[in-house]
């Protein structure tokens, strides 16, 4: 009897490596599966232009949902364009900030929202003290869906009251954004003070609280 149950044992053996591989390969799959409907939402980017991207920063960095900002240059042809050749006013860019975030937790039009209230969108020739086209402010739409998005929003802050002049923020499509130099970036973080006192000395600070504490 004893013999004859190892022997029943030992020929059991491949039919249950069998059912336990076959197991393994199911739960694997079940796992997979699992995985795809727990990943996050799709990523997207918004690109915007609102003068010095050192002030447009601060405000995305905060909201919920945000998960990467990145100041840069965008809307000009030239090639890895540098901060000095930017704002010699050759190239065509604008300093502008690009916003990769979540749109399960903070949708576009949310961005838009976060975006007017940094800028002053009846001057055309700038961005407060900072005057010239590298400062020029810009909704970079990527497809037709953001440029419906951003017209409805540009439209209601028109009508909002807000502002007794007409509203000149331009709406453009999206060109190749290029991450600015190092020390460019989070300047509000590596340099406070500094930072501090050129929005107050632009009349940013001032005009945001005039226009958006009411």
């Amino acid at each position: 009897m004893w013999i004859g149950t190892l022997s029943n044992v030992g020929s059991m053996k491949p039919i249950l490596l069998l059912i336990m591989t076959q197991l393994a390969f199911v739960l694997s799959g079940v796992t997979r599966s699992h995985g795809q409907d727990s990943s996050p939402a799709e990523i997207r980017r918004a690109v915007f232009a609102g003068g010095c991207f050192w002030c447009i920063q601060p405000a995305f960095d905060k909201a919920k949902g945000i998960i990467k900002t990145v100041v840069g240059y965008s809307g000009g042809t030239e090639p890895n364009p540098t901060y000095a050749l930017v704002t010699s006013e050759k190239t065509r860019h604008r300093e502008s900030i690009e916003i990769t975030y979540d749109p399960a937790k903070i949708s576009y039009d949310q961005l838009l929202d976060i975006y007017w209230r940094q800028i002053d969108p009846t001057q055309a020739d700038g961005q407060f003290t900072d005057i010239g086209p590298s400062y020029r402010a810009a909704i970079f739409y990527g497809n037709d869906d953001e440029k419906k998005i951003a017209d409805a929003s540009k439209e209601r802050l028109a009508h909002s009251g807000k502002f007794n002049k007409p509203i000149v923020t331009e709406i453009l499509p999206a060109m190749k954004f290029y991450p600015a130099e190092g020390y460019h970036q989070k300047y509000y973080q590596q340099n406070p003070d500094h930072f501090e006192a050129f929005e107050e000395g632009s009349g940013r600070v001032r005009f945001k609280e005039k226009t958006w504490s009411k």
